[in-house]
Parts: structure tokens; sequence; C-alpha cells
């Protein structure tokens, strides 16, 4: 029964493979940048009336600094009925007018432009699963939900919170963010995200007529570069990336100030709370300079947990209907999977194939875009899982 419910689904997406492109386009050339609130108006007007045709309730929360975020569930929906969050967001690391040399290119392989792997693929394919249950009278076990946010390439400040509170009601969160690699890897744990700065402070002194006199910041800084460096240990996935230095006024002046920010990654929980201990309790060299450090993990590790394999086993098994062997991996990046894995079962990378997250050869497979469509649908249609025990 399943086999043809798939065999149907791929078939009435084909049908509509057209439309799905073309409010792509549409999408991609809503320039979207995390940073420009106003730039944020027209993409959630288009996502907003999507869903409000699909009969969706549509709420939209304005940011203080960002576009806000979307909020949307059925307009009519069973009472107590369990629910499925379907996750994303619709703001992209392109400043506007990057479409005038970026345009959204379209040719017998791929979809090129600015977003369109980052994730706005991923907004079309919730789109579109959801017209595809509708229109076809699927089955939903469970009502889905939907969170579009506009500053997760940010860090999701305005948005958290109310990922937060919907995740921990949720049976089942899906995040449509791009897969891993070319092959289309989804998404079964990421690395945790922290980020630190080490501050000093010295006395500054003429480095040619009293330097006996000065305390630098730099020297003192460069103690805790290397033994911040020593805690790299790649075998266990722990890396630690003092990417930004700054220091000093002038090359005849002992440095009175210097500065660091550093970018950790870990697998799991106990490595962020070991590093962050390691970090926050770094003591002077010299007595006679100030350290101040500061700094916390934004996106906690989302790990291989008991509920997220039970999900990532249902997507494998799902996969097979439409003839896809899929494969998973850990990501290095973070997303709001992240956090949503803290609460509830998640899988991540559902969104389409191609590769450039970032970068101006940013593209998506044209033919992944329907296959990806239908896992997305077929995994809505899924019964429910005991995905609230067991983390």
């Amino acid at each position: 029964m399943k086999t043809l419910e798939a065999k149907h689904i791929v078939k009435y997406l084909k049908e509509n493979q057209e439309d799905m492109i073309l409010f792509l386009k549409e999408l991609v050339e809503a320039e979207s940048p995390s940073t420009d609130a106003n730039s944020q108006v027209k993409i959630i007007s288009l996502l907003k009336l999507a869903l409000e045709k699909l009969d969706f309730y549509v709420f939209h929360m304005p940011g203080k600094k960002t576009g806000g975020f979307i909020f949307s569930r059925p307009t009519k929906r069973l009472k107590n009925n369990p629910i499925q969050l379907l996750l994303g967001h619709c703001d992209t690391v392109w400043e506007t007018n990057t479409i005038l040399s970026m345009p959204v290119v379209q040719d017998e392989l791929k979809i090129t432009g600015p977003g369109v792997f980052d994730m706005k693929a991923g907004l079309i394919q919730m789109i579109y699963a959801l017209q595809t249950i509708r229109d076809l009278k699927l089955k939903c076990p469970l009502t889905p939900v939907i969170i579009i946010n506009s500053d997760e390439e940010i860090g999701s400040k305005e948005s958290e919170s109310a990922i937060v509170k919907i995740s921990k009601i949720a049976d089942r969160a899906f995040v449509l963010e791009p897969p891993l690699g070319i092959t289309g890897k989804l998404k079964t744990a990421r690395k945790g995200i922290g980020r630190f700065t080490i501050l000093v402070k010295g006395k500054p002194a003429h480095a040619g007529l009293n330097p006996d006199k000065g305390v630098s910041a730099i020297v003192e800084l460069s103690y805790h570069i290397q033994h911040l460096f020593s805690l790299n240990d790649f075998e266990k996935g722990i890396t630690v990336n003092v990417g930004m230095i700054e220091g000093g006024t002038s090359a005849n002046v002992i440095a009175a100030e210097s500065r660091a920010v550093v970018d950790v990654r870990v697998h799991n929980s106990k490595d962020a709370d070991f590093i962050s201990k390691e970090i926050l309790n770094l003591k002077p060299k010299n007595k006679d300079v100030e350290l101040i450090v500061d700094g916390y993990f934004g996106r906690p590790p989302m790990e291989k947990t008991q509920r997220n394999q039970r999900l990532w086993k249902m997507a494998k098994n799902m996969g097979t209907l439409i003839g896809l062997d899929l494969k998973d991996s850990t990501a290095g990046g973070g997303s709001d999977g992240n956090t949503t894995s803290l609460f509830t079962a998640t899988l991540d990378g559902l969104g389409t194939v191609g590769d450039g997250a970032h970068a101006k050869h940013e593209f998506i497979f044209t033919d992944k875009l329907i296959e990806r469509t239908a896992l997305l649908t077929l995994l809505l249609t899924a019964k429910q899982l005991n995905n609230k025990t067991n983390r």
C-alpha cells in the first residue's frame, strides 16, 4: 500500500515540477539577507500567501533586528492530536543585489542562485509536500506545524524561544537544511558550536624609552593562544580555533590591550562542558594583567540519540519506496536542529541535494527537488513513533 502511495506522490510532484521551480526562482530572487529586516518582507509575504492557500493559519512575529519568524498550522485540525515540526529559515548570507552578479540560472541539471541550496529549495519542499498531502488526500497521523525564521544564519537569537517551545511539545522535527555532500547524506548529528572572547588588559609604555614600565597584553595573549591550540583533539572531534586576534595601537608602544575570538566545535555535551571550563577558567600568566573571558555554546551538539536514530531509520526505510539508498553523516556546522534535538526526535538535512552553501557556485540538482519532496511527504504521513523518551 505504501509503495503504491509513494508512486502516486512522485507522479504528482513531477506533474507540478514546473510550478515548483517557478516558485523557487521567485523565492531566490526575493533576496533576504539576515541582517536586513526590510529585505525579509517580500519573502515572508510570499510564504505566508502560499501557506494560506493550503488552508493554513499563519502568524508572523516581527523581529526587533530581523524579519522575525512565521508560525503556521492547519486551520482545521484534530484537538489534542500530536504534532510534528517542519523547520527552516528564509534568510541567507548574501547581501542585497547579489542577484545581479549571481542570477538565477537553470540548465538541464542544475538551478543556481544565492540561497537556492541553503535553503530556499527546502522551503519549496515544505509547501509542496503539504500540497501533495492535501491534493492526494493522504493521511497525516501527526498535525504538521511550521516555523520559518529569518535569523538562522546569525544564530536564531530572536526565534530560538519559539523553536524551543514548539520542540518541547512536538513528537518529531524535520529540518529542511540542505543535505551533506553531492550524494545527499542526511544529517543525524551536528557539532555543537561555542564562541568565546578573551580580553587582556596590560599596561602601555614607550617601547624604546621605558619598555620595562609596560606590561604587554599581546605577550600575555600569546601564552593563552598556545594553550587553546593544545585543546584540539581531532580524534574526539574537538576543534578550538583562534580565528581573530587584535591588539596594540602602534609598533613603538607596549600593547595595553589585546583580544581574541575563539570558535569551538564538539560532538557531545560532555566535551562542551570540558572545553567551556578550560576556557572560562583561564588565569593570567602575568600578575599585572587583567584577563576577562566570556562566551558559551550557542548551538548545543545534536547527538546521535536513540530517538534521533529511530527517526533516521524510518527515513531510510521510506527512501527505499522511491528508490533511494539514503546515507547519513555528521555535520561540522550547526543549525536549529541542534536546538530541537534537545527536546524531540530530530532529522536534519532533508533539503535538496546540491552544493555551494555560502559560496558563489551555490546550486541544487533539479531532479533532486522532486525526490526529496517526495521523501518529506512520506515522512509527514508516517505513523507516530515513541520519540519523547530515550534521548
